[in-house]
């Protein structure tokens, strides 16, 4: 049985809370926050892309941080500035500069940086280790937005893990699947995304794209990758 508490829905039986939030390719205002909060609820994070991406994302800011940070809203952090994710150093640079990104917004050392590997990307192990490795020596937690189910990414990320089971111990994976609709805070589905299949720490999960009202897409993680939004 789940209930419903402000932004958070907790599970009696295994005791652990589920958090609802929203990310979005535009920068976050107060428009853009009044529409979310009116048309589907008050989020208790946000995700954005730390750096901006030509017809794809605007970059994250310092003020539009502090904004967030205001209003009682975690930053989920997002670096997308890449096409593919093949090749060991393509991984440590994408990773590198993932990291210069992060420091420059003062984002401090501890917070999970996802990186933004889409369905349609080419993936191998190599680019998934060089990810993980370089993060993890900056000093940030690694983590990787993906799809379970289309295209590359469960078989390489699970050949990584394979190759270095630390990759499934200290990572995080954010799931796109299964698409079941942007909702409203309040009829958010019970946590249920799809995982990969090999060990695993599948704490977050985009369960609604491109929702209608407002510019963003919806989203439940439990309590576990909140503590690592900054």
């Amino acid at each position: 049985m789940y209930i419903q508490q402000s932004n958070t829905v907790i599970s009696e039986v295994i005791n652990v809370s589920f958090l609802w939030g929203v990310d979005s390719a535009l920068s976050v205002n107060q428009e853009i926050l009044n529409c979310v909060t009116i048309s589907y609820g008050k989020p208790l994070y946000w995700g954005r892309y730390l750096s901006r991406v030509e017809g794809a994302a605007e970059g994250l800011t310092r003020n539009e941080i502090l904004f967030l940070h205001k209003n009682g809203i975690r930053v989920m952090p997002i670096y997308s500035n890449f096409r593919s994710a093949v090749g060991l150093r393509s991984g440590n640079i994408t990773a590198q500069n993932a990291v210069a990104h992060a420091r420059r917004l003062n984002i401090p050392e501890g917070k999970i940086l996802f990186a933004n590997i889409e369905r349609f990307f080419q993936v191998d192990s190599a680019w998934i280790e060089g990810w993980f490795s370089t993060i993890r020596t900056s000093g940030y937690r690694c983590g990787y937005y993906h799809d379970p189910l289309i295209g590359e990414f469960n078989r390489e990320f699970c050949e990584a893990v394979k190759n270095n089971e630390k990759i499934a111990i200290e990572s995080i994976l954010w799931s796109a699947e299964p698409e079941t609709g942007a909702t409203k805070q309040q009829n958010a589905p019970r946590f249920g995304p799809k995982t990969v299949n090999c060990q695993s720490n599948t704490w977050g999960w985009q369960y609604g794209r491109d929702a209608t009202a407002c510019p963003i897409d919806t989203n439940i993680i439990n309590d576990k990758l909140y503590n690592f939004l900054y």
